[in-house]
């Protein structure tokens, strides 16, 4: 399968969900989005490393990071592999002098390395078709598919499963232009529960 390679765009609070945040992935040669629902912690971690801020004791993940660095494994790329029942599952490629070894990872976990690391991420076509969604050229989303969660019903205020696909439509768009990711989950996963 060919490999999509990826960018971390954003990172994006829950103004409905307190604790929750998506980091928000971007084609690096196109436009399409990739928003993932992590923890309070995972976000944490992955801004740290984004804006260069040096903890006075290591992190979980820089602690992994200096521990691979002192055995000579170097992180080569993480590629999000797998998309099941709105999860999504990671894979680390770390290799030695000797070996390549692809370890299972969540996918905060394996992001949050990615940027102490400096390597590329990647994903496959059918993660992007099926949880992606697509930026116009000015930055205005045209389609909203999937985007891989945990269950969030109750993103919002409004009663979801009383609305029209055409009011959820419009919210998704609303809500979207925002970038409020948290609640575009919740109105795309009543959306696809109708179709």
């Amino acid at each position: 399968m060919k490999k999509i390679e990826l960018e971390i765009v954003a990172l994006s609070h829950s103004i409905t969900q307190t604790h929750s945040y998506a980091v928000v992935l971007g084609e690096t040669n196109g436009l399409r989005r990739l928003p993932i629902v992590i923890g309070g912690f995972e976000a944490q971690a992955i801004a740290v490393a984004l804006e260069h801020m040096q903890p006075s004791r290591p992190l979980t993940h820089d602690l992994m990071k200096n521990f691979m660095n002192a055995f000579n494994v170097e992180l080569q790329e993480i590629i999000i592999s797998d998309l099941q029942e709105g999860i999504f599952y990671s894979k680390l490629v770390c290799f030695t002098e000797h070996d390549t070894v692809e370890i299972d990872s969540r996918t905060s976990d394996a992001l949050a390395l990615a940027v102490r690391f400096g390597c590329p991420i990647y994903t496959y076509e059918h993660i992007l078709e099926n949880a992606g969604i697509l930026m116009e050229d000015g930055g205005k989303k045209q389609k909203a598919e999937a985007v891989g969660a945990e269950d969030n019903t109750g993103g919002g205020r409004e009663d979801l499963s009383s609305m029209s696909l055409e009011e959820l439509q419009t919210l998704l768009n609303d809500v979207l232009e925002h970038e409020d990711y948290i609640r575009a989950i919740a109105i795309r996963d009543e959306m696809n529960k109708r179709k």
